[in-house]
């Protein structure tokens, strides 16, 4: 594609993602300087002309979150203030999604301080891929653009040819993720019941819906403590399932998260490349890693030429 108001730009993030997204669209990566001052604060500056230009900012806001938000917001006021035309903050990974309502007294709802940071900084939109509740959508005043990785890992599993499987949700809240990817392999649909003890501490309580005698596919937006996911795992296997496997979208994987999936009875975990896998993990045979820049790719060429996006859903 030549179109020299057409640009892409990436933070720190995941600059691998960047360059895979701009090489379907066809658009060579923004050239900018990304530097530090010596306490640590973050500088950016653009290194070619963005007056009037349709820019994308590709920033995942991956470990280290804050740093990378941070350069995130710095970003998107540098165009601004370089009189981009329209600035589209790609954020594959939206951070801070998890604190997404008030669910016990005098706590913050973060999901809500990002979207107003984003839209303070100066993003004319967003672009985001499987947030952790889509009403977060509703936090902003912006048009948001909200992507599924499901197709992607739908084609993975169907050519696995595992026979009748169970899709199962680790909790009820994503129920309407696992029902999704339930009905496009042709699969009935389990929930595990979780009761929540504690930030990264939950038990598994009960099953609902049938396992036995099939293999068990969990679903999940993110994997991050995988404390959950290996309790669902040994939970699924006591009620009769023959084999547990295990996709997410977002990758976290955080604290012992490689070790414990490595431990556990979970065949494969299958994750996409919303966020970059640590050295840990790409180490671990288990963990198998999808690209989605095909997916964002094409979202960013549907804002950019004004075109329909909800084919990207189907």
């Amino acid at each position: 594609m030549t179109d020299d108001k057409f640009k892409i730009f990436c933070g720190t993030a995941n600059p691998a993602l960047a360059k895979a997204i701009c090489k379907y669209v066809g658009v060579p990566l923004g050239e900018a300087e990304h530097g530090q001052f010596s306490d640590g604060e973050t500088r950016y500056q653009i290194l070619e002309n963005v007056r009037g230009a349709d820019v994308f900012v590709v920033q995942p806001c991956s470990t280290p979150v804050n740093f990378h938000l941070m350069q995130l917001l710095l970003m998107i006021d540098a165009f601004k203030r370089a009189s981009a035309w329209r600035i589209t903050a790609v954020v594959p990974y939206y951070p801070y999604a998890r604190q997404d309502r008030k669910d016990r007294p005098r706590v913050a709802i973060s999901a809500k301080l990002v979207a107003d940071l984003l839209e303070t900084a100066g993003a004319s939109r967003v672009l985001t891929l499987d947030l952790h509740a889509p009403q977060i959508q509703g936090y902003f005043n912006i048009p948001v653009d909200h992507l599924f990785a499901s197709p992607v890992l739908v084609e993975y599993f169907q050519k696995m040819n595992l026979g009748p499987i169970t899709v199962v949700s680790p909790d009820a809240g994503g129920v309407e993720r696992a029902r999704f990817f339930a009905k496009r392999i042709g699969a009935p649909l389990a929930i595990v019941d979780k009761r929540r003890i504690d930030v990264n501490v939950s038990e598994v309580m009960h099953l609902i819906g049938d396992v036995a005698g099939r293999p068990a596919l969990v679903i999940d937006d993110i994997i991050d403590t995988a404390g959950t996911l290996v309790k669902t795992a040994e939970a699924l296997l006591e009620h009769g399932a023959t084999r547990v496997f295990a996709a997410c979208t977002h990758p976290v994987l955080s604290g012992p998260a490689v070790e414990r999936i490595a431990k556990s009875k979970i065949e494969a975990v299958v994750v996409s490349d919303s966020v970059p896998l640590s050295e840990a993990a790409q180490k671990l045979d288990k963990i198998k890693a999808l690209s989605v820049a095909p997916l964002l790719a094409r979202g960013i060429q549907s804002i950019h030429e004004e075109t329909s996006i909800s084919e990207l859903f189907i």
